[in-house]
């Protein structure tokens, strides 16, 4: 192996295991991790270490590839009983919601850039994504109504599609090299996403199948198998001239939801999968940054980016939602919800590939604002819950024990913790009155974990982990609901614990 090789596999292991690092620090902070990682390459690039790297057709190609592993992950980590509930409100942000917010933030660009139309439309639509990885890493922190979150993590795996079918149009409209009528671009991209849902549906109920009838030699392929359908969705869709975006987040959604050998294992994997392309994605467009230029790129993206969201997303929210008869507060989460992060940047790549003039206006413009508007959102994100009122007074989760053979014994591990408010506190364990094949086996309080007994309370702060049957998973988290609602006379409150309408 050549020394240049060598290097390189050397650089790629430190800057995985700084990026790493960086995660454990920015979970510390409260800060989303896409910063440190663009801070990283951009410590690395030409204004840092002094690595150059322009190929931005190159960049694009690697980012899609990252995007779809990324989404794949979220894919498999969605619950379907709870998207279900959220899939109408996240399909209309994801269609409807988008094309609002183009148009609102384009108008503002003419308005207060002087930018021509098919300029600023470009440029709205680079923006008009959210990013699923922001969504899904920051959202699954929070305790907040599964239905609520269901729907802005639909919305960020659908919306791409839609987005990355616009800008592509809109560069050929710039370029001269299409003069379709705007509504046949819509019937196109409609089309484009109606074929990459029956692409992944297709591949993921056949991928499941597969999968529980053949009996791989190496456990561990199963994970291989699960992520590698996902692609092979995203593949197909692409080249039968469909979204693959949309293929490959279904698919996800599928294979997560089927029963399927060494799941836990395969969900893992993906998770580290993730991780790992999310780390390489935001080095790589932070190597892609002049910082020399972004100065000047700052008025712009303050203004573009207080028009998205003050305006236009909160107009998106209410066009998408009022049919769904949402209160207000939790359309108020959403419109605050919708974080940007490497979507946004990577689709700013395409008008440099297409070669559109004045492009890299709006790749400083996007970084920069991605930046910004992280750290509003991403930092504030928190209290606006606390301020909403949104909090979900218990939170049961699943996790992934890969030294438990837990599939085997057709069984399930999950985490709960104690917040402050909840009727839990002061609950004598046998006062939950979970069904018989569930029990509480571990609670870690105040940094020290102990194996409790029928004489433990649960108290606030309480982190607990519970064994159950996965035929009684369902019975054992309505209990823990219902008296973390009403305390230990939850029943004879007529509490039932089951999810209302609005979570």
């Amino acid at each position: 192996m050549s020394t240049t090789v060598t290097l390189a596999l050397g650089i790629g292991a430190v800057v995985v295991l700084v990026a790493a690092v960086a995660l454990r620090l920015a979970d510390r902070l409260g800060m989303p991790s896409l910063l440190l990682y663009l801070a990283l390459g951009v410590a690395l690039g030409e204004s840092g270490l002094g690595i150059e790297f322009e190929d931005f057709e190159l960049a694009a190609n690697l980012s899609i590839a990252a995007l779809v592993i990324i989404l794949a992950e979220g894919g498999l980590t969605t619950r379907w009983d709870d998207m279900r509930r959220a899939l109408g409100p996240g399909v209309t942000l994801a269609t409807v919601g988008v094309g609002v917010s183009v148009v609102v933030t384009a108008s503002f660009a003419v308005w207060l850039l002087d930018l021509e139309w098919g300029f600023a439309l470009l440029l709205a639509a680079v923006i008009g994504s959210t990013d699923a990885a922001a969504v899904f890493a920051v959202l699954r922190r929070l305790p907040l109504p599964r239905r609520l979150v269901a729907a802005v993590e639909a919305e960020s795996g659908l919306n791409d599609a839609p987005v990355i079918l616009l800008a592509a149009a809109l560069i050929s409209q710039l370029n001269g090299d299409a003069t379709a009528a705007w509504y046949v671009v819509a019937l196109q991209v409609v089309g484009q996403l109606a074929g990459g849902a029956v692409v992944g549906l297709a591949i993921g109920f056949g991928g499941g199948w597969v999968l529980r009838r053949v009996a791989l030699p190496v456990a561990g392929l199963y994970p291989l198998a699960t992520l590698a359908i996902c692609v092979l969705a995203y593949s197909v869709a692409t080249l039968g001239a469909t979204s693959g975006i949309v293929a490959v987040y279904l698919c996800g959604v599928v294979l997560g939801n089927v029963r399927m050998p060494h799941r836990s294992a395969s969900i893992g994997f993906a998770e580290g999968t993730a991780s790992l392309a999310q780390i390489g994605l935001f080095v790589l467009l932070g190597l892609l940054v002049s910082p020399s230029r972004l100065p000047d790129a700052l008025l712009p993206a303050l203004l573009v980016g207080a028009a998205l969201l003050l305006v236009a997303r909160p107009l998106s929210v209410l066009a998408s939602l009022v049919w769904f008869r949402w209160p207000l507060r939790h359309q108020v989460f959403v419109s605050w919800a919708g974080l940007r992060g490497a979507v946004p940047i990577v689709l700013a790549t395409f008008p440099l590939t297409g070669r559109v003039p004045d492009a890299a206006m709006i790749f400083d413009t996007v970084f920069v604002l991605v930046v910004v508007f992280t750290v509003v959102q991403g930092g504030l994100l928190p209290l606006v819950t606390r301020r909403l009122g949104i909090a979900a007074p218990v939170t049961p989760r699943d996790i992934d024990v890969e030294s438990a053979p837990l599939e085997e014994l057709d069984a399930e591990l999950l985490q709960l913790t104690v917040p402050e408010g909840s009727r839990l506190h002061g609950v004598y364990l046998p006062e939950l009155r979970l069904p018989e094949d569930a029990a509480v086996v571990l609670i870690v309080r105040g940094g020290r974990s102990f194996v409790p007994d029928d004489d433990t309370r649960l108290m606030r702060g309480d982190q607990a982990l519970l064994v159950s049957a996965r035929r009684s998973r369902r019975e054992a988290e309505r209990r823990l609901r219902a008296v973390s609602r009403a305390g230990r006379l939850a029943s004879w409150r007529g509490e039932a614990g089951t999810a209302t309408g609005a979570d």
